[in-house]
């Protein structure tokens, strides 16, 4: 019973629907121009007259060319601005000490200290 319910309330309000919406049909005759234009004596109005350009086509050029530039640019910062990563330093000397004469400047005479020596 409730299903026939739901079903009949479904279908009054669909036709409902569709017959609240149409219009009813005129038959006769429809013989206006638009309005500002006469009915048959009077010839229509000038169009307007043309603006000139003031060149409007550079500055949207130069704007998308901003554009672009500053988005090639940003991405870049953005992207970490490469992969350049420092050489290594160069390796280090290898070293060593190394027993040598020295000349001793008090008596003349030498003796041995130990040295340090790299390549």
């Amino acid at each position: 019973m409730k299903k026939l319910v739901l079903y009949a309330v479904v279908a009054a309000t669909t036709f409902s629907s569709v017959l609240a919406t149409s219009a009813p049909s005129m038959a006769q005759q429809y013989d206006r121009r638009p309005p500002g234009y006469g009915y048959r004596n009077d010839p229509p109005p000038p169009p307007p007259p043309r603006r000139r350009h003031n060149n409007n086509g550079a500055v949207i050029a130069g704007g998308l060319a901003a554009g672009v530039l500053g988005g090639l640019i940003g991405g870049a910062i953005a992207n970490g601005g490469g992969n350049y990563a420092e050489p290594p330093p160069p390796p280090r000397p290898r070293c060593w000490f190394e027993d040598r004469p020295v000349q001793n400047a008090y008596d003349g005479g030498s003796h041995m200290e130990s040295i340090r020596v790299c390549n």
